[in-house]
């Protein structure tokens, strides 16, 4: 066990290639990875009700303060990749534990993330697809004194080694060409959620092909993408 990994932090929002980007760290000999430490804590204080409530609820603290403290602990190797979704960051949540991991931001482009999470869940609002919550963390993590890593998903499947190799630059760690493919079926550390929102993660073995045209989207879904482009322009600016 190693006391002092060096602990990364990715911050998304749904639909946003995250999960592939956990297979694709936790592909590498030397990096632990955890799925999502937050959700059953953001659904026992919000009472929102997502697909598996109970097993979610079951399966993790519901306590933030007690899971942040299990995001500082000791690792099997000296990568901790944490994969962290920015809408269960919600204001009783602990954030000080942000200044002591490097913090990375995944985004998408918000007509592809509301076109794909509409598939799993009907009738998204902002607030469920984390774009807001997302430049807030990011403003914190600059406060801190930090200068947050930004990525786009688009780039990573347009060019996966190109972009996963920068990103591996950027987070001072060496480039591992295992981080291109893993296997099929899902990972030990998947939250117990998988079976209903990984499909198609399982069913690969690397990053999609790079995206087309932007899908289409009816009256309502083009209202709450339009309401996230100002946060997404924002960090996209910023991107590596």
């Amino acid at each position: 066990m190693i006391d002092s990994p060096k602990r990364i932090a990715m911050w998304s929002g749904p639909r946003n290639l995250s999960t592939a980007l956990m297979y694709s760290f936790a592909s590498r000999r030397d990096c632990h990875v955890i799925d999502e430490p937050f959700y059953a804590a953001y659904l026992a204080k919000t009472g929102i009700v997502h697909p598996m409530q109970d097993q979610i609820l079951a399966s993790q603290s519901q306590c933030g303060e007690e899971v942040s403290d299990q995001l500082m602990t000791a690792v099997d190797g000296p990568i901790f990749y944490q994969k962290h979704m920015t809408q269960h960051m919600i204001a009783q949540m602990p954030r000080e534990w942000m200044a002591d991991v490097v913090n990375v931001f995944l985004i998408r482009h918000p007509i592809r993330v509301v076109a794909s999470y509409a598939k799993k869940r009907e009738g998204p609002c902002l607030h469920d697809l984390g774009f807001e919550q997302q430049a807030q963390l990011f403003d914190y993590a600059t406060e801190l004194g930090q200068s947050p890593i930004v990525i786009d998903s688009f780039d990573i499947r347009k060019n996966p080694e190109k972009m996963m190799r920068k990103l591996c630059e950027a987070l001072g760690i060496p480039w591992d060409a295992g981080m291109l493919r893993w296997n099929k079926g899902g990972h030990a550390s998947d939250g117990v959620w998988a079976e209903h929102w990984y499909g198609a993660v399982h069913a690969s073995t690397g990053f999609a092909q790079a995206e087309g045209q932007l899908p289409k989207l009816d009256t309502e879904y083009r209202k709450v993408a339009a309401q996230a482009m100002p946060f997404y322009d924002r960090l996209a600016r910023l991107k590596i």
